[in-house]
């Protein structure tokens, strides 16, 4: 699937692009180029580091912003496949500076998609959030519309040969600033509570690699215009306290503005349009495209079934829950590999 092919990765040098890199140099020995497209010198130098330009010559650093619609455009030149990852992720930045969060989630989607169609790209997938899903804060109503951008972009390509699908997931365990390191860190300081926001949150477990599987699926299998849900395990916030430090006790802090207490990846409202594979749900395109294909082309394609109407994915109602030892396992395997109880 990706060997002799030419990759480019937006905002590729963050956690989800090293371990898109580690995976692409380890199962596809014949890929043509590796090109990290990020705006973060720091990290882009700590990739160099890792990946030694001798050692691995197919692997590309472009230092650059999806802002930056002639730059990313010369990065896109003889490129493949786009996976677009970059965005301002941050709930409580992106309400404090909205037209950065803006430019950069829907702009750039925009310019990405834009850059695609013109230098001759043949698939493309975006990196979306489960804030999408019903959004209440300002980062999710950005990531919304990015995903429907990437969606219709399907009816804009005309004659070309290119796709454009959406990959949707979870929390992310071990991504940086994320709870299970709050948690461990509170705990290496000597702290005597762990805050929790709300003793009812419950969310998704994911880790980065099963989202770069769950791209692999993707560019493998898309027609173009689907979001992907990968099925994933949930947990609660109290069993990820207790697995990392279970002589602490938990304060309840209160919910941030803009999060949930239980995260969505299919909204109810989506129902109709969507379809169940044993690994992934799909959401399919409400309208036809280019090509006119249907829901019933996707189901024949897929060999999926139709979901129930009202059906909705949300972290509390998962039939898979991780249990405490699980959660332990997983938080050395994912977050720190020397952690202790």
């Amino acid at each position: 699937m990706f060997n002799n092919k030419t990759v480019l990765i937006t905002g590729g040098s963050g956690l989800f692009g090293r371990c898109f890199i580690e995976t692409m140099l380890r199962d596809y020995p014949g890929i043509k180029k590796i090109i990290v497209y990020s705006r973060d010198v720091q990290k882009q130098d700590e990739i160099a580091v890792l990946y030694p330009e001798k050692q691995y010559p197919q692997l590309r650093l472009f230092l650059g912003d999806v802002r930056d619609y002639e730059r990313l455009m010369r990065a896109c030149e003889g490129v493949d496949i786009i996976i677009h990852a970059a965005t301002i992720s941050s709930l409580s930045a992106s309400e404090y500076n909205p037209e950065e969060c803006i430019k950069t989630n829907i702009l750039g989607a925009e310019n990405v998609i834009n850059a695609a169609l013109k230098t001759g790209v043949k698939d493309v997938i975006a990196l979306s959030s489960d804030k999408a899903c019903a959004p209440l804060s300002l980062y999710g109503a950005t990531q919304l519309v990015s995903d429907k951008l990437f969606v219709a972009a399907n009816n804009m390509k005309g004659a070309k040969n290119i796709r454009f699908s959406v990959v949707r997931y979870g929390n992310v365990l071990g991504t940086k600033g994320s709870v299970a390191q709050i948690f461990i860190k509170k705990k290496q300081l000597g702290g005597s509570t762990l805050p929790i926001t709300d003793k009812r949150m419950t969310r998704f477990l994911i880790s980065n690699q099963q989202v770069v599987a769950a791209v692999e699926f993707a560019l493998e299998n898309h027609l173009g215009g689907e979001i992907f849900v990968p099925k994933t395990t949930s947990y609660s916030i109290t069993d990820l306290a207790t697995a990392i430090a279970p002589a602490m006790e938990q304060q309840e802090i209160g919910v941030r503005p803009g999060e949930k207490i239980h995260e969505e990846l299919i909204a109810s409202s989506e129902s109709l349009n969507t379809i169940e594979l044993n690994d992934y749900y799909v959401i399919v395109p409400s309208m036809s495209f280019t090509g006119r294909r249907g829901k019933t082309d996707f189901i024949q394609h897929y060999k999926a079934t139709e979901v129930p109407e009202g059906f909705h994915y949300t972290s509390n109602e998962n039939t898979r829950f991780e249990t405490i030892e699980n959660l332990r396992d997983k938080v050395k395997l994912y977050v720190n590999p020397s952690f202790k109880i």
